[in-house]
This record gives structure tokens, C-alpha cells and sequence, in this order.
């Protein structure tokens, strides 16, 4: 038994995974499938990271100035936003102050 992926990048490319799913001295399937999805989840974190990786580093060498910022989303948005709550045509969730 194995695992069968497949990964297609922004550009098109695409990656085979396969991971087997005998793992030694194991008998039990549900265990072998188990170790196998270990595996696979190795495989996918090892080549999101070098993705990412690569990606990091493609954007510092095309914007340094935007790229050590770090914050990818305008500034001035969140200065326009500062009312976010949900308006109702109901009436005040304010208590109303009696006269004492």
C-alpha cells in the first residue's frame, strides 16, 4: 500500500509524492497507513517550507524595503476601519440611566 500525491505550483509545475506505507516490522494495516501518513506529512511540510523559503527570498531580492515591513496589507485600510461592529435598526443596547 502507499500514499499518491501530487503538487502543481503557481507556474504550472507539478511534483509527484509517494510515500509507502509498509513500515518495518509492523503488521497491522491501519498501523502501516499510520506511518505512512507520517511520511507524508513530512514530505509536504519539507516542500511548503522550501516553497515558502523560496519565495521569502524571491521577494527580498525584488522589494528589500517592502519585504523587511512585513506587513503586506495597506495601513491606511485600518485607519479608515476603526467602526467594524454591526449596525442595527433596533433600539440601544445601553441601559437607560433612572432618575434617583
Amino acid at each position: 500500500m502507499e500514499l499518491l500525491g501530487e503538487y502543481v505550483g503557481l507556474e504550472g509545475q507539478r511534483q509527484q509524492l509517494r510515500v509507502p506505507c509498509e513500515a518495518p516490522g509492523v503488521t497491522d494495516p491501519f498501523q502501516s497507513l499510520l506511518s505512512g501518513v507520517a511520511q507524508m506529512r513530512e514530505l509536504v511540510t519539507e516542500l511548503f517550507g522550501s516553497q515558502v523559503q523560496r519565495e521569502a527570498q524571491d521577494r527580498v531580492s525584488a522589494a528589500p524595503d517592502e519585504a523587511l515591513d512585513g506587513d503586506d496589507e495597506d495601513d491606511s485600510e485600518d485607519e479608515n476601519n476603526t467602526d467594524n461592529r454591526t449596525k442595527s435598526d433596533g433600539p440601544s443596547a445601553k441601559r437607560q440611566k433612572t432618575p434617583s
